[in-house]
């Protein structure tokens, strides 16, 4: 049985095409679709019961994400991660987030923003529980939403899009981590740090947090690359 056979497809009130693509996505930075594994359209379009034309659109956007990679003559691969990848997507979306997460907390107003607040609390919530059934996937997920909460506070769309489209690379990795070191519960602790820093109107300590937040990972990665070399490429 497939994989993806497991999965549902993602928000079913978005088109089926857009779906297959955050599914399959999913699947690929969650490592449930490994690094250097082929794929082939008819084992997908069966695995996800739809037909062959939202599953090639999918991989040709997956194509330009750079998560999945054609080899002529042999079809199509998902990318092992590249380190180097990884550095340039962590570096771009710290500096984008950085300016994100100062516009809020310069902004921030605890009357304003309660209903924003109540949806901040309940992403940390729903991390807890996730930790406490180890269930890692789930956790990412909420650690993504915790993120965009406070990005769409911004109120800048673009910034949104970039910052989602270089996440695959950078999560595939921080999923990697976080199952073979179980560091939610620190996650967890500095996600609470940046709602205190953002809700005291603390632009610099905020920046200094979420900077460290989204920094750590380098004491892992050779010990990872040792363990699993037959996911990266350089």
């Amino acid at each position: 049985m497939s994989v993806l056979s497991l999965l549902p497809l993602s928000d079913i009130r978005k088109p089926l095409s857009e779906q297959v693509y955050h599914t399959i996505r999913e699947a690929i930075v969650t490592l449930q679709l490994e690094p250097g594994l082929m794929i082939y359209e008819n084992d997908l379009a069966e695995s996800l019961g739809v037909s062959r034309t939202p599953i090639r659109e999918a991989i040709r956007n997956l194509v330009n994400d750079q998560l999945l990679e054609v080899l002529p003559q042999r079809g199509t691969r998902v990318a092992y991660i590249s380190e180097r990848k990884v550095l340039e997507t962590r570096f771009i979306r710290v500096q984008l987030e950085r300016a994100a997460f100062r516009i809020v907390a310069q902004t921030w107003n605890s009357e304003l923003m309660r209903p924003s607040r109540q949806l901040i609390l309940n992403s940390l919530e729903g991390q807890q529980l996730a930790a406490e059934n180890n269930n890692i996937v789930q956790f990412l997920q909420l650690d993504e939403v915790f993120h965009r909460i406070i990005l769409e506070l911004a109120d800048n769309q673009t910034l949104m899009n970039v910052v989602y489209h270089m996440r695959g690379h950078l999560n595939r990795l921080r999923y990697l981590v976080i199952r073979e070191y179980d560091h939610m519960s620190r996650v967890i602790d500095e996600h609470y740090e940046l709602l205190k820093a953002i809700e005291a109107n603390d632009e610099e300590v905020t920046t200094r947090l979420l900077e460290d937040h989204l920094g750590k990972m380098n004491s892992e990665v050779p010990e990872l690359r040792q363990v699993f070399s037959h996911y990266f490429v350089d």
